[in-house]
């Protein structure tokens, strides 16, 4: 598979959820959050958007933290993907 994301767009991969909780609690898939906490894939080019010059920040193989809810869900050969704009990435995880 290969997937080019356009503009500031970026793909990620989630990382998955722990299963047990620190005391040793396993949890159901309905009790476990939604991580935040995903690997980089593909990253786009930047250039302008909305009128304003866009500079990539990540490169794929990076970790990041991401808003909770944002971003499109893709399956692509199997597997689940997430295309989010940079704006949507806090932070990156070193």
């Amino acid at each position: 598979m290969n997937i080019k994301p356009l503009f500031d767009k970026v793909v990620i991969r989630s990382v998955e959820a722990e299963e047990t909780t620190k005391c040793g609690l396993i949890l159901t898939s309905s009790a476990k959050e939604k991580p935040t906490v995903a690997t980089v894939v593909a990253v786009g080019p930047g250039g302008l958007v909305d009128g304003k010059e866009v500079k990539m920040q990540v490169k794929p193989g990076d970790r990041v933290i991401y808003s909770k809810y944002a971003g499109n869900e893709v399956k692509l050969d199997e597997e689940e993907l997430i295309i989010i704009r940079q704006s949507d990435i806090l932070a990156i995880v070193e």
